[in-house]
């Protein structure tokens, strides 16, 4: 595909046929190779730089609300639907590319659509737009939460509502992957080979086996499913259970941070730069991926981050206009802050966002042509649909951490032992476990792109009722 734009003008908006409006994200059927429409970019304006830059910022960067399938179908309806940048069925082979690419699908279609109206210099241009609204909010509401305290018993409350809700997000996310990735693209039914993939990721986690492991892994079995090797396929099923067998034998179970590479043991600015470059290198299916890696090596690991604080990021970031993995900003952030007072706070935001930000951009702006060609190789797409089951798996381990220690909630050292507030935490809990499930029914009863938002404003209004002391 060529990524170059061409110099005529943008067509007039006509109405959209009825099947086209339809806001689903989902893998498209096969395209001829030889459809014009795959190569055509008559209708893309050229846009000068500053141009560019405030079209994505205004019409994408400030209205992301809602998350992965909001934002998608807000740039596919305006470009593809209304202003016909390009035709649908290119669309749709562009984003079966992006879904098995590390990084915010979103994020990586302002790119690609930058890059036809003004080259690689209007790919970045563009995903910076997209991705500077959200970064600038999370940077204030990082700076906020640090001045308000950790021990503000009202700011506490609000945030001690709004885990369990956060809990709910993870257990229902409205995204693209969760929606197909256990499908079948040929009967449109669910596949139990990709269904079994999702399970035993989610069951190797809680063996505490690499979640990154088990997604190479199912990538490759499901490879080797689709190309009817079943005998290396099963071999290679039982090989991962008899060698957590034998390291357990030898060595134990695994520990919680088995997980880490002990990228991130002190939040210096180097360190939080390499930790998010390998989580966003590592994301695939979104921030689910990189909310486990990043947990263990700040949380766990490195034990500069409290688990509370960890939860209160992720909440914070399914409120704003961006994509989820913003959530890193907040991690540097607050890791600078240990490590250097608040001008650290500052850099390491910026820096642990460049390096989560950094693969999806090289990949989008430097490797696309590339990657549209692999995605087509049929061995390789069945790898990344195994490993875009297992995703699934990965998702459900995490919200169920999640759940556990937004229910259960954080215990100060101080309040060890007193009945009075054990029975009081119990009480806590309870209400905590009902925000939950009001927070379910509303995720899969409503699903207009304000209800997360909605939702977290009103779990942190209750917030001061329920939770404080």
């Amino acid at each position: 595909m060529t990524i170059v734009s061409q110099s005529s003008p943008k067509s007039p908006t006509t109405a959209p046929d009825a099947d086209l409006e339809s806001q689903e994200i989902s893998r498209p059927e096969e395209v001829p190779i030889e459809d014009p429409g795959l190569e055509d970019n008559s209708n893309v304006p050229q846009l000068s730089l500053f141009k560019l830059f405030w079209f994505f910022f205004y019409n994408f960067g400030l209205f992301a609300w809602g998350g992965p399938v909001a934002q998608i179908a807000l740039i596919k309806d305006q470009l593809v639907i209304k202003d016909k940048w390009i035709t649908l069925p290119r669309f749709q082979r562009v984003f079966s590319v992006y879904q098995i690419l590390p990084g915010p699908e979103a994020a990586e279609l302002c790119m690609f659509f930058g890059c036809l109206s003004a080259g690689r210099i209007g790919g970045i241009i563009a995903g910076i737009a997209f991705i500077l609204p959200g970064f600038l909010l999370m940077l204030l509401a990082s700076y906020l939460y640090s001045l308000a305290g950790f021990e503000n018993k009202y700011f506490n409350a609000s945030f001690r509502a709004v885990q369990p809700i956060v809990a709910g997000m993870a257990r229902a996310p409205r995204d693209p992957h969760t929606d197909h990735s256990v499908i079948d693209h040929v009967t449109r039914k669910a596949n139990p080979y990709l269904v079994l993939a999702a399970l035993c990721t989610a069951l190797n986690s809680a063996l505490r086996i690499n979640i990154f492991i088990s997604l190479g892994l199912y990538g490759i079995i499901y490879a080797l499913i689709a190309r009817r090797w079943w005998i290396p396929a099963i071999l290679l099923f039982i090989l991962q259970y008899v060698g957590y067998a034998l390291y357990v034998v030898f060595r134990g179970v695994p520990s919680p941070v088995a997980l880490a590479l002990g990228i991130a043991q002190t939040p210096s600015l180097i360190n939080l730069f390499v930790l998010g470059l390998v989580a966003g290198s590592l994301s695939f299916g979104g921030a689910y991926t990189a909310i486990p890696f990043i947990q263990v090596e700040a949380v766990l690991k490195g034990a500069w981050l409290t688990q509370r604080v960890f939860i209160d990021c992720i909440a914070i970031g399914n409120v704003l206009p961006a994509p989820l993995v913003i959530f890193a900003t907040f991690v540097g952030f607050q890791g600078g802050l240990v490590d250097g007072g608040l001008g650290n706070a500052f850099a390491g935001a910026v820096i642990i966002t460049l390096g989560m930000f950094f693969p999806c951009f090289v990949f989008t702006i430097a490797g696309h042509n590339l990657l549209e060609k692999l995605v087509r190789n049929k061995l390789l797409s069945s790898f990344f649909d195994g490993l875009c089951a297992a995703v699934i798996g990965v998702i459900a381990v995490i919200a169920a951490q999640i759940l556990k220690s937004s229910v259960e909630g954080s215990p100060r050292e101080e309040e060890e032992g007193s009945i009075d507030v054990a029975l009081m935490r119990i009480s806590q809990s309870a209400s905590a476990a009902v925000l939950y499930m009001l927070a379910l029914a509303a995720l899969y009863k409503f699903t207009n792109k304000y209800t997360p938002l909605l939702m977290l404003v009103c779990g942190a209004i209750a917030g001061q009722f329920l939770f404080v002391e």
